[in-house]
């Protein structure tokens, strides 16, 4: 609360204190008599007739409690109010800080830092945990029997290189070598055999019939599972697209059994495989 001086509020007995006063007791009420009515202390009814404004405070103060004096009394005050009661002056607020205007700068540019900083933590992770999963482009392999034409077809002049010798013709079953990064897998499983080859990371659970849990976990890409059919099996397969399924030598299609890219299906023992129920 601001409390004016002194200085800036004037009033003496002959104005309105001494008007409220003559009117009191023209009316017969005592002092005690009117603090009653006006649910105000005495002392101060007694400061408000004898023009001390300063012992009430600030000057709105003051010309409130003369107002309500006023109408208990019936008696004009206003004429008496600006004349005696400076009118109250608005607060001036004076700003005593001044931050310069790189600082400003400054701080504006390490919050939009942190900000950066945050959500790079948030989306980076997510991002490189998830690209896999929306990569549909299995990836390419290259012959290594394949000859290159330049290769294939001798310079002009040159003479043509001798016959080869006849080799022993493939094995029937023997599939082409292809040049990858991923270990060695076998190409032709068994009759009776699951293979699962992971090109990415995915997990994986295999369950018996009884519900005996044969293998679960996280693989890695380039890790390869077998499994026997005797008993027939139940597989889930997340991020299924990284992950060929092989059974008695030839390629499973997962897509029917996929939902949010992850494949449920059961390999009975005779081969054939249905969704999981």
């Amino acid at each position: 609360m601001i409390h004016e001086s002194s200085a800036n509020i004037h009033g003496d007995a002959r104005g309105c204190g001494g008007r409220l006063r003559d009117a009191r007791t023209a009316a017969g009420l005592s002092v005690q008599e009117v603090a009653t009515r006006l649910r105000m202390p005495v002392h101060v009814v007694q400061a408000l007739e004898e023009g001390r404004w300063q012992v009430i405070g600030a000057s709105v103060f003051v010309r409130g409690q003369l107002r309500s004096y006023a109408r208990l009394l019936g008696v004009d005050v206003e004429p008496f109010l600006d004349a005696e009661i400076a009118p109250t002056a608005p607060v001036e607020l004076v700003s005593h800080s001044h931050a310069p205007r790189y600082q400003r700068l400054m701080e504006n540019m390490g919050r939009r830092a942190v900000y950066v900083v945050i959500t790079a933590a948030i989306v980076v992770p997510v991002w490189l945990a998830t690209r896999s999963h929306f990569s549909d482009v299995a990836p390419t392999t290259a012959s290594l029997d394949a000859v290159p034409p330049e290769a294939a077809m001798p310079a002009q002049g040159s003479p043509l290189p001798p016959p080869a010798a006849p080799s022993a013709p493939p094995a029937a079953d023997a599939g082409p070598y292809v040049a990858s990064l991923a270990p060695p897998v076998n190409r032709s499983p068994a009759a009776g055999k699951l293979v699962l080859d992971f090109g990415g990371e995915s997990w994986m659970q295999v369950v018996a019939p009884d519900g005996t849990t044969v293998e679960q976990g996280l693989m890695r890409a380039g890790d390869n599972r077998t499994f026997d059919l005797g008993a027939g099996l139940r597989v889930v397969l997340g991020n299924a697209t990284a992950v060929r399924v092989q059974q008695a030598g030839s390629i499973v299609d997962t897509a029917p059994y996929q939902r949010a890219n992850v494949a449920r299906f059961t390999v009975s023992s005779d081969g054939s495989v249905t969704p999981a129920e």
